[in-house]
């Protein structure tokens, strides 16, 4: 039976993530999952697509979600009042204009410094209304895609079988920056063919595949890139229809809340196809 063995958020989008052992599913995802956006002075995203060193940057929202506490090295730490009230912004997120909440020149400054460029941070608005479009529509915070990213220890296996087989070395999960980490399927790429799931009392529905980009070539512990893989070795069997990528894990939509927890079994409600055999 497949089952959950790692929950992660990441509050600021780009930034490390938070491991969970239990968690509040929320329609955007796992708590402040991408609530926090890093960008430039005219609201511009910032991501490790250019600035790799936010991996390095560990974010801690305070259990009432009122207090953002912010480390990284060589930048000591920073403890700041989340504000949800203030006058909305215009950001933008891939093209797509949002709004964001300002969190002040302290953490602005903060982050410039550890950046080495200048920055500022916003918060998703409470009447934030995005729908990341997929088979199954649903909203999201400031992430790439939906609401949850799903990767299967199986499919990291797979993946790493074929790196180490042409001499290079084995990548962790972290590279591809999941919410949820299942093990127990055995066939590679299962999550791929899964349509509906219940997780706990949570419930979620596909809504694509996950296409990677060059993030996953930034070695997370180091915040620098770190080679061609796993772009490489995915570009020769994981390649999308119609050249759109390549692909690894997988994207779904939340269609109920709840609570779900590190050990909690997969009730896997429907396939694309039959489901694989036991």
């Amino acid at each position: 039976m497949a089952r959950v063995v790692e929950l992660i958020t990441y509050p600021i989008k780009g930034c490390a993530g938070v491991s969970l052992t239990e968690a509040s599913l929320g329609e955007a995802g796992l708590p402040y999952d991408r609530s926090f956006m890093v960008t430039d002075g005219e609201g511009v995203y910032r991501t490790q697509r250019r600035h790799p060193v936010l991996a390095l940057i560990r974010p801690r929202v305070d259990d009432d979600g009122e207090r953002l506490t912010l480390t990284a090295p060589g930048a000591g730490e920073l403890s700041i009042g989340i504000d949800t009230v203030s006058a909305r912004r215009d950001v933008v997120l891939f093209g797509s204009p949002y709004q964001g909440i300002d969190q002040g020149d302290e953490v602005a400054a903060w982050l410039s410094e550890a950046l080495g460029v200048g920055c500022r941070l916003v918060r998703v608005p409470p009447e934030h209304d995005r729908v990341a479009a997929g088979l199954t529509p649903g909203t999201s915070g400031y992430a790439d895609s939906n609401a949850v990213h799903i990767v299967s220890r199986s499919s990291l296996d797979e993946l790493n079988r074929r790196i180490t087989d042409e001499g290079g070395e084995p990548l962790p999960i972290t590279r591809f920056r999941p919410n949820v980490v299942v093990e127990g399927w055995t066939e590679p790429h299962t999550e791929d063919r899964v349509r509906r799931l219940a997780i706990g009392d949570a419930e979620l529905g596909f809504a694509k595949s996950a296409v990677r980009c060059v993030v996953t070539t930034v070695d997370q512990a180091k915040g620098v890139k770190a080679g061609p893989e796993p772009l490489r070795t995915l570009a020769r069997y994981r390649r999308a229809p119609e050249g759109g990528g390549t692909l690894f894990g997988t994207n779904f939509s939340v269609i109920r809340t709840g609570t779900l927890a590190v050990g909690d079994e997969l009730d896997v409600r429907s396939w694309d196809g039959p489901p694989p055999a036991e």
